[in-house]
């Protein structure tokens, strides 16, 4: 059986939790038809019912009480582990997410086991063979993870979070396993909400216009905001736009920031780093602006545009404008 740790929202299961059913149900289907079982702790909105028979989950486990209210990386993975080992599942997921990541290096460790990160497909079952991001996603690695249960996340984006073809009725089981004292050490303790600017949240905008260093100060991302408005877009930035205090963290795209998969990133100015690659490489198309015929970030776009992005992107704004009248 596969066992599947899912992260969820206000609306719901997260996108990248439901690419992780997506995997998982790929990995069944090789397997012979393998049941999916699904983890979810904490407070879950009353929709998760209806997509997790949608996406094909055969049962779900929903851990509460009190010592799940808040999120602590060893605790839930300690949830995992009873899950785990009440179940027998041969092969637990997680999407590759900060708390996916986190959750499941805590679950190998307690399992001994190797984990394996950012997993963007699989090759084989006997032995379990995943393909692999690494180095940022900058290159990739094929791994064998030949003890059980196999435990690894899922990179986002990589798999597309489609309905299964056949709906499933889920068995659900409400349970409360005990947590050690030692594994609520570090726990989440207050929370604040940060209000996105833009008409889109970054991850699921259908187009970004990303600036960096080129925008030359906190002033320079006007008409690059404004550009993102006009096609109801989200703004991105780099790496070091955030470092230098010019926009906000939550704005940031790339290894240490948020992963984008747009149908359209308009990079401006941004060299093309491997870290910011490693969080816009799934975008479906890039157009690229830059004085820089060689950076990365151009050689790799599908199409570019040499020129000043203070001289380029308020031509096209203005464009826009005359256009729609």
């Amino acid at each position: 059986m596969i066992l599947v740790w899912l992260e969820c929202d206000a609306a719901g299961v997260t996108d990248i939790s439901l690419e992780t059913v997506a995997f998982a149900r790929s990995l069944s289907a090789a397997g012979g038809g393998i049941a999916i079982r699904a983890a979810l702790i904490g407070d879950v909105p009353d929709a998760v019912r209806d997509q997790l028979a949608a996406h094909g989950v055969n049962d779900v486990h929903h851990v509460s009480g009190s010592s799940y209210d808040a999120y602590s990386g060893a605790a839930w993975a300690s949830a995992l582990q009873d899950i785990r080992e009440r179940t027998g599942c041969v092969v637990v997921a997680a999407a590759g997410s900060p708390r996916g990541n986190e959750v499941i290096a805590h679950l190998a460790a307690r399992l001994d086991v190797p984990m394996a990160a950012n997993v963007l497909s699989f090759s084989g079952l006997s032995p379990f063979a995943v393909t692999r991001q690494v180095a940022g996603g900058a290159a990739l690695e094929e791994m064998r993870l030949a003890r059980r249960p196999a435990v690894f996340t899922v990179a986002g984006h990589s798999w597309v979070a489609t309905p299964a073809d056949t709906p499933t009725s889920p068995t659900w089981h409400e349970e409360s396993p005990p947590v050690a004292e030692a594994d609520l050490v570090a726990r989440v303790t207050a929370r604040g909400e940060t209000k996105e600017e833009g008409p889109g949240a970054l991850t699921t905008a259908r187009v970004v216009v990303g600036a960096g260093r080129g925008a030359g100060g906190p002033g320079g991302f006007d008409h690059v905001i404004e550009l993102a408005d006009l096609l109801d877009g989200a703004l991105g930035v780099s790496r070091v736009v955030t470092s230098l205090g010019w926009r906000p963290h939550h704005e940031q795209v790339g290894q240490t920031g948020s992963r984008i998969s747009p149908e359209l990133y308009v990079p401006c100015g941004i060299s093309g780093a491997i870290q910011h690659w490693a969080g816009c490489s799934s975008s479906k198309t890039i157009l690229a602006i830059n004085t820089d015929a060689e950076a990365p970030m151009v050689t790799k776009a599908h199409y570019a545009v040499i020129g000043d992005m203070h001289e380029v992107v308020p031509a096209v704004v203005d464009e826009l404008k005359r256009r729609r009248g």
